[in-house]
């Protein structure tokens, strides 16, 4: 490859890295990004990447990676304190030594 193959790659990779350091790239590969209310008056965003079994969640001005775990029926993310399980019934919030509380759109 020639000086100029190699100042193209390099340009690309200064655009790409650009555009990550933005936030562009982590917002486009969001799968499912959305904002809910709890019936306690809890509000947090939460996220899912492609490829990624954890949950990203953004709550009480934190941002906190939750694992996955098993729960039946539905899904179960747990992690710093704070437990997540979505069912085909709804979602229901724990953190922060409160009460569980269920959650919406």
């Amino acid at each position: 490859m020639g000086f100029a193959g190699a100042t193209m790659k390099w340009h690309k990779a200064a655009i790409v890295g650009a555009m990550f350091a933005a936030g562009f790239i982590g917002q486009a590969l969001a799968q499912t990004f959305d904002s809910y209310r709890c019936a306690d008056g809890t509000q947090f965003i939460l996220a899912f990447y492609p490829g990624d079994k954890r949950a990203y969640l953004q709550i009480d001005g934190h941002a906190v990676t939750l694992k996955k775990s098993l729960a039946l029926p539905g899904k179960r993310y747990s992690g710093g304190g704070v437990n997540l399980v979505m069912t085909a019934t709804g979602i229901r919030l724990k953190h922060a030594r409160r009460p569980v509380t269920v959650c919406e759109l």
